[in-house]
């Protein structure tokens, strides 16, 4: 029930962000979802793709480093307070999330929301056991 997620190290100058989306456009791989985070010196752009193996390969000819991490794509329902409900019950059982970001697959009843947390197995049981749907990585490449 998770995904697999694929982190970039870059360095924090112009064109680096351009150079990786090239490599990948080149590659045939098509970027699903993306969050981007910083400091003066370099940035951390962690990627869903419909194809890791392609894409990992294709950054590391390139030069760049690579780690693949697990994640966990939940629906979250797409109103006021959905959110808050799932990390309410996270907090509760004291598993913490490390960072998350957003899916936009289509407008509707759910939001898909990326999670790292410390504790991935317990999460996962924590949120299945409530009824929040987890998204096998599978489907969430292709959606």
């Amino acid at each position: 029930m998770q995904a697999q997620q694929i982190s970039i190290f870059l360095e924090n100058k112009m064109g680096r962000l351009s150079e990786v989306t090239k490599i990948l456009s080149d590659a045939g791989v098509n970027i699903r979802a993306l969050a981007l985070a910083d400091t003066s010196d370099f940035g951390v752009l962690r990627l869903i793709v419909d194809n890791n193996a392609k894409a990992e390969e294709a950054l590391k000819t390139s030069g760049f480093t690579v780690k693949k991490t697990p994640v966990v794509a939940a629906l979250v329902n797409d109103r006021p307070g959905g959110l808050h409900g799932i990390l309410d019950l996270l907090t509760k059982a004291g598993i913490n999330v490390e960072y998350m970001y957003a899916f936009v697959a289509q407008s509707g009843d759910n939001a898909v929301m990326i999670f790292r947390f410390d504790k991935i197995e317990e999460a996962v049981a924590i949120l299945t056991e409530n009824g929040v749907e987890i998204i096998d990585g599978n489907k969430l490449y292709t959606m």
